[in-house]
């Protein structure tokens, strides 16, 4: 009779599964890290946002009013019921605790309040009153944004500007793209030469072509209207052309040789094939033109001086400020309504944009 003999298994320690199941506590730290990093700097870059929009909500009032917190209050108030006579709210520290207390006869060394919730009585308190701390209600003003909306006379300037920068879009989609596309794809003599002249221009700096583009325009009559202003970006701009450019080029050559193949033209390629793959890079360069358009303020000024009718929000701001620059409320909502449309615009294209952007860093 045959005899079987059964090998022992051989099992890993146990504590071998217990450091292949541990917790890593190293990369939770550095996770930990780099998410409190991330939140301060969030938070440093939203508190000009989050004043702006305090400061907006603000009166006169309120901004002059001592003790006033960051956010747009008012001091709490007490009107008398019998003689409709109003009396300041203080936070008075008693001996059940702290109450608020309206503040009916002002003394030195005592005055006495009234419970606002039983007026019936009057309540002696021994202290300075002038010590006092104040309660505060939220009370926005909310009709600054409609006096900076009439004021400034916001729709025309929203118009122009979304004007100019909607025509420039066009023109800087239209020329970027096809030199961009011919700086990808085709092989030409001295392609890499041009290339770099386009790239120089970037040094160059803008101060430098500001007489010489001036009198040009002025020689064919073109000041005094958004030409100026829309027509340059019909001939490409270095930077755009430099994010498409790499791009394009780490899209495959092999999906143009098969189009080609089957017949299709450098045009429908590029149309087919190239412009639907970019998609990412392609609404980047949107936003930053859109970015670039909104906020422009020299050109507009240079060419639009003598046409208020014409000019964008960047100018028509700066005149608003001109104006109404002794009520910072009425300024701050102004500037807040003006860049309402930018930052909503990246919010909701936020993860496109920064996959174009991203991308446009790796060469093929």
């Amino acid at each position: 009779m045959a005899t079987t003999t059964m090998e022992p298994k051989v099992t890993a320690p146990a504590s071998s599964h217990v450091r292949s199941r541990g917790v890593n506590w190293r990369k939770v730290f550095n996770s930990i890290i780099l998410t409190l990093f991330a939140a301060a700097l969030l938070i440093i870059f939203l508190v000009p946002l989050v004043y702006m929009t305090f400061t907006s909500l603000k009166t006169m009032d309120q901004m002059t009013e001592a003790g006033a917190p960051l956010y747009p209050a008012e001091p709490e108030t007490w009107v008398d019921p019998a003689t409709g006579e109003e009396y300041p709210v203080y936070i008075v520290p008693l001996e059940s605790g702290n109450e608020n207390l309206a503040l009916v006869t002002r003394g030195r060394r005592a005055s006495e309040f009234v419970d606002p919730n039983n007026p019936g009585e009057l309540i002696a308190w021994q202290g300075s009153w002038r010590a006092l701390e104040r309660p505060w209600s939220w009370a926005p003003a909310w009709s600054n944004y409609v006096e900076a909306w009439v004021q400034i006379n916001f729709p025309r300037l929203f118009f122009n500007t979304l004007m100019i920068a909607v025509i420039g879009l066009i023109g800087t989609l239209l020329s970027c793209i096809m030199v961009a596309y011919g700086f990808s794809r085709f092989r030409f003599p001295g392609r890499n030469l041009l290339f770099t002249i386009v790239i120089a221009t970037i040094f160059l700096p803008a101060a430098v072509t500001i007489v010489p583009t001036f009198a040009f325009f002025q020689m064919i009559g073109w000041v005094g209207t958004w030409l100026p202003l829309t027509v340059p970006h019909y001939f490409a701009n270095a930077y755009n052309v430099f994010l498409l450019r790499q791009y394009f080029m780490t899209i495959p050559m092999e999906i143009d040789e098969a189009a080609a193949i089957d017949g299709a033209s450098p045009l429908r390629i590029l149309t087919s094939i190239i412009v639907p793959m970019s998609t990412p890079v392609i609404i980047a360069v949107m936003l930053f033109h859109l970015v670039f358009a909104w906020n422009d303020f020299f050109s507009p000024l240079i060419y639009l001086s003598t046409e208020p009718n014409l000019q964008p929000i960047a100018v028509g701001l700066s005149r608003f400020n001109g104006i109404y620059g002794s009520n910072p409320p009425l300024i701050q909502a102004s500037a807040l309504m003006a860049s309402l449309l930018p930052i909503f615009l990246f919010l909701i294209s936020q993860r496109v944009f920064m996959q174009g952007v991203v991308v446009t860093g790796v060469e093929k």
